[in-house]
């Protein structure tokens, strides 16, 4: 029991930490990943192979 409730609070712990920036500051959000809104990634042409099977 006592190691359940160990790995909930550290689970607990590692979400509340990961989600800071989310939780605390007004307007936070995730920031968006997706290769085609990254301005270095289209400029060296690389872009998603879901587009690339959309768009051909």
């Amino acid at each position: 029991m006592a190691t359940l409730v160990l790995t909930l609070v550290i689970v607990g712990l590692a979400v509340l930490l990961l989600g800071v920036k989310i939780f605390f500051v007004k307007g936070g959000r995730f920031p968006n990943t997706h290769i085609h809104d990254n301005p270095e990634m289209r400029k060296r042409g690389i872009t998603c192979a879901k587009d690339k099977e959309f768009y051909n």
